[in-house]
């Protein structure tokens, strides 16, 4: 399999615009509940599934919209289901953390870490059913810590189970650092466990789809499961409406409501000691300083990155963002018609 970046290029477009146009939906009110976007994780997404073909497995977390793109699940599906329309992909039960497929052996739970138990279930299927199949967990660093993601990377290295485990790595466990809370080195870790660890850098799209693909083919011939985890930037933090990211971009605003509050439990002679206070107010600062520089620029971004290296034309490459625009659009505003009539049906 050849490298195409171009088709790299409009596969992690789509998912930016369609991420980016069900975040328009939850600002509009009609997306209930918390929404996770994969903004910045493209080039990770993208740079493996592009492997994957029919019989092969994803499991995907609580972040696993671009997932679903990727795998060929109708966008208007997608969308519908983000809304809670009837006629969504699971009927308008999962939302945007349960999305599932059965045609496209594709599965995603808001259960942090299940994915690998999934996708062990998927490999072993694969062993026996679907010979040369592989399956493919993703999750973030934080789920390295759940024992049931290490419970399953044993099981896939003591039973050569055909699985790739990738964990995008943003370096924060919703609004905790993850080194915090993290001990040793994650590709250590999995190697303890029998399985092949490599890192990479998860903006370079490029680097992954060559790594994963190394990985997957040998998944594939039987030698094992691999660990790949790929560092990226998420610019909109652990959910849209993220505290930290709301401060950090609008401090005075953000802030201001609660400044008398913060004066007061600072002048309050009970309560924990001065030093154990302002150590307090330092860890919050340091966490506000590092959502700051979550924005990504050119170098971080991974759609922006390949963007400037693709060796076609100005007009074709105009050609290909409006073909993504029209169709992504195009989906959203049928599963937007959809639920609006479905709503006018309904008697109160």
């Amino acid at each position: 399999m050849e490298l195409d970046s171009v088709a790299l290029y409009r596969k992690m477009l789509t998912c930016r615009r369609v991420e980016e146009a069900i975040a328009g939906l939850w600002y509009e009110g009609r997306v209930s509940g918390e929404m996770h976007l994969g903004i910045g994780e493209e080039g990770i997404n993208a740079g493996v599934l592009d492997h994957l073909g029919d019989g092969d497995a994803v499991a995907l977390d609580h972040r696993g919209t671009a997932g679903m793109v990727l795998r060929g699940v109708d966008l208007a599906a997608i969308v519908k289901e983000c809304i809670g329309a009837a006629d969504g992909l699971c009927g308008g039960n999962g939302g945007h953390m349960h999305l599932y497929s059965k045609e496209h052996l594709a599965a995603s739970s808001g259960i942090v870490g299940a994915a690998g138990p999934t996708a062990c279930g998927f490999a072993l299927a694969a062993q026996h059913l679907r010979p040369g199949t592989v399956a493919v967990a993703f999750f973030g660093e934080a789920a390295m810590n759940q024992g049931m993601l290490m419970e399953a990377m044993n099981l896939a290295a003591a039973w050569k189970l055909p699985v790739l485990f990738v964990c995008r790595d943003n370096g924060m466990a919703i609004t905790t650092a993850s080194a915090s809370v993290t001990g040793g080195d994650l590709e250590l870790r999995a190697r303890g466990l029998g399985v092949l660890g490599k890192a990479v850098d998860g903006s370079d799209v490029e680097m992954v789809w060559r790594v994963a693909g190394e990985m997957i083919e040998r998944a594939r011939g039987g030698r094992g499961p691999a660990f790949l985890r790929a560092t990226c930037i998420r610019p909109e933090g652990h959910f849209l409406g993220d505290p930290l990211i709301r401060i950090a971009r609008r401090p005075l605003a953000e802030v201001k409501p609660r400044f008398g509050s913060l004066v007061s439990a600072t002048r309050n002679a009970q309560g924990a000691p001065m030093a154990q206070r302002v150590a307090s107010l330092g860890k919050i600062t340091s966490m506000l300083g590092r959502a700051a520089r979550t924005q990504l620029g050119p170098v971080r971004d991974p759609v922006r990155r390949l963007r400037k290296r693709l060796a076609i034309t100005s007009e074709a490459l105009v050609k290909l963002e409006h073909a993504v625009e029209l169709i992504v659009s195009g989906a959203v505003d049928k599963a937007v018609a959809s639920k609006t009539a479905t709503e006018k049906e309904t008697p109160r």
